[in-house]
């Protein structure tokens, strides 16, 4: 259930159908929007009888939800969340570009890698310290040494640290050196997982299943949501195919299509999307196209030596092309401004 507030209710209005629903025994989900302030109930296991709210000062109405979803909805909030970090944020009016290695590893790479981050104008940048890997024996990652050279980045370039964790015990690290919470394909449905990142105080960017429907993508973000943290940013990755020709099959029309249902922000990330680095910038610029927030790409000062995927990252003059296509096609699709 949804209860949607008059745009004239008070502080001490909202308090009360929050202290309610407490009182109830299930939870409230405030989410302010810019006319008016809808408030979400979880924890019901059926119907929530309507009449108790419609009485109370300050509520406009009581909407039963029949969706599977509810925080995720635009029902809920209307205008498209924008998630702030630090001074960065995700599905503003700037296109946010995530960038940088596969995988951590060493200092010298990452530095080499965040100057060229840097100088395009990106704010944020990513790199893997746990490798969930498909082979045992393949590369796993530098692990907490690896987090701490991130951490570095931040300080020396003023990046904003992508990364993922792997489990509950990752999210612990991650808060401790990150400033944004990976959830990779593979974890999509690790719902303890999931919990523990919806309370945390980061925000999480949660990739879609190697096989995932969209509604499955939908409510693995309504478990983040459920837990209190709202900062979600959904992330098209690509779906397993019939197809050999790429190593995934980047699902644009999943963009429109989230955005029809929800007010999260959406990337794309044509690197996983396609596996191949000659795909990465028409896939990128597609993405833009159809509307993406943004997009988070894997770059390598020296892809032919990568530890990890090196076959789909972009040299670093490739990335630095990249940018300024991707912004030109923003550019012109984003709505201009009101004056």
């Amino acid at each position: 259930m949804l209860i949607v507030m008059k745009t004239d209710a008070t502080e001490s209005d909202i308090a009360e159908v929050e202290r309610l629903i407490t009182e109830m025994g299930f939870r409230p989900h405030t989410m302010p929007g810019a006319s008016r302030t809808a408030i979400g109930i979880t924890g019901n296991q059926g119907p929530v009888d309507v009449m108790p709210f419609e009485s109370l000062p300050g509520v406009a109405e009581a909407i039963r939800v029949t969706k599977p979803y509810k925080l995720v909805s635009l029902d809920l909030r209307p205008e498209k969340t924008v998630v702030r970090v630090g001074d960065a944020e995700i599905g503003g009016d700037e296109l946010a570009i995530i960038a940088g290695p596969c995988a951590v590893e060493s200092r010298e790479q990452l530095f080499e890698i965040a100057e060229a981050v840097r100088r395009s104008g990106a704010r944020f940048f990513r790199g893997g310290a746990f490798k969930p890997r498909t082979s045992p024996y393949a590369f796993q990652g530098l692990g907490e040494e690896g987090l701490k050279l991130l951490a570095e980045v931040r300080e020396a370039f003023n990046l904003k640290i992508v990364t993922e964790a792997l489990d509950e015990s990752g999210v612990d690290l991650v808060e401790r050196y990150g400033d944004v919470i990976q959830i990779g394909a593979r974890n999509m449905q690790n719902f303890s997982l999931l919990r523990r990142a919806g309370r945390s105080h980061l925000p999480v960017l949660l990739k879609r299943g190697l096989s995932a429907m969209l509604d499955e993508w939908l409510l693995a973000a309504e478990y983040v949501m459920a837990e209190g943290n709202y900062n979600v940013i959904m992330c098209e990755r690509g779906v397993r195919t019939f197809a050999q020709h790429t190593r995934n099959t980047l699902d644009l029309a999943a963009i429109p299509a989230v955005r029809r249902i929800s007010h999260l922000p959406v990337l794309v990330d044509p690197s996983h999307g396609t596996g191949k680095n000659y795909m990465v910038t028409p896939l990128a610029r597609a993405g833009v196209a159809v509307g993406a927030d943004g997009l988070i790409v894997e770059i390598h000062n020296h892809p032919e030596r990568a530890l990890s995927d090196g076959a789909q990252a972009l040299t670093l003059e490739q990335y630095e092309q990249l940018v300024s296509e991707v912004r030109a096609i923003h550019d012109v699709i984003a709505p201009a401004p009101v004056s």
